[in-house]
């Protein structure tokens, strides 16, 4: 017997917020399926308001009303079960962060949870890795954010140590990280990974995606340290304008690439790294997981 359910993820991230509709296939005798029915990404940049200002700005609220009033209606259109939505470093630091997720819930019905950084770091996590990896190896799990980076030793499929870091892409894009959260994560790197013989690192996010994908890397391959520091070197060789129009970067892509790239450079460097591993996953899709084993609460649409 074949069950097929629909559940959504709504990611409020720093740089964008996304909606990720999946189907869950269940069949008796056979491992549960998690398949992309539908994403949805809207570029509504909280960390540019809330790292700068401490708060998100009118015009970025009735943005962010509008984008889950149209998540709501996408999610009812494509007859959602369940959907979770959770925000992260940009709505936890904002002032007014309580105030925007009351009035979105007025606004559209859809209830946001601010997770913590250590919360992010556990949803991920619930993504599955097994699937993406090789046990015999260790790796270096590094999810790259607007307002922070999530890291997280792996060995023999177990997750041994995590920790979530102040170090995100519009941060560095407003040079908001000083030197001193550099040190400490390059410490804290060290620390975790000296001892393993050979480390790989694991990258998740929208930026190191787009990179893998523009590589034309077979899926599951890796890319390599002197490939990435190559594709960094040439980013920085053309203009904000140019990565748009010659490169063919959308805009809210074009600039956030470059700091991303410098923090799973800075990863592979300090972790003596030589392979980055691309496995498409991320914070919505550790949500759609944990609705599915009951990890976190739902909501019912």
């Amino acid at each position: 017997m074949l069950s097929i359910k629909k559940y959504a993820a709504i990611d409020i991230g720093s740089n964008a917020v996304r909606l990720l509709i999946s189907n869950v296939i269940e069949e008796k005798g056979r491992p549960v399926v998690f398949k992309k029915n539908s994403l949805v990404r809207v570029p509504v940049r909280l960390g540019a308001d809330v790292f700068i200002k401490g708060r998100i700005s009118k015009e970025n609220f009735e943005r962010m009303k509008d984008t889950m009033l149209a998540f709501k209606l996408l999610m009812q259109a494509h007859k959602v079960l369940k959907y979770k939505a959770c925000a992260t470093s940009a709505m936890r630091e904002s002032k007014n962060g309580k105030a925007v997720v009351d009035g979105i819930l007025e606004h559209s019905g859809i209830s946001i949870d601010v997770i913590g950084g250590e919360e992010e770091a556990a949803i991920i996590a619930a993504t599955d890795l097994n699937s993406y990896i090789d046990p015999s190896k260790v790796y270096l799990y590094v999810d790259v954010g607007g307002g922070s980076t999530e890291f997280s030793v792996i060995n023999n499929g177990k997750q041994i140590v995590s920790r979530s870091f102040k170090i995100g892409t519009v941060r560095l894009l407003n040079d908001m990280v000083k030197n001193e959260a550099w040190i400490e994560l390059e410490q804290w790197i060290k620390e975790h990974t000296w001892q393993y013989e050979k480390i790989n690192v694991l990258g998740s996010g929208g930026n190191i995606n787009k990179i893998f994908k523009i590589s034309g890397k077979a899926v599951g391959k890796p890319l390599t340290y002197f490939y990435l520091t190559t594709y960094y070197n040439t980013l920085q060789s053309y203009s904000y304008e140019e990565r748009i129009t010659e490169l063919n970067l959308n805009q809210d892509r074009a600039d956030v690439i470059i700091p991303a790239m410098r923090i799973y450079l800075s990863a592979m460097k300090w972790s003596k790294a030589k392979h980055i591993y691309v496995p498409k996953i991320g914070l919505a899709d550790g949500i759609i997981k944990s609705i599915y084993y009951n990890t976190v609460s739902s909501n019912t649409q």
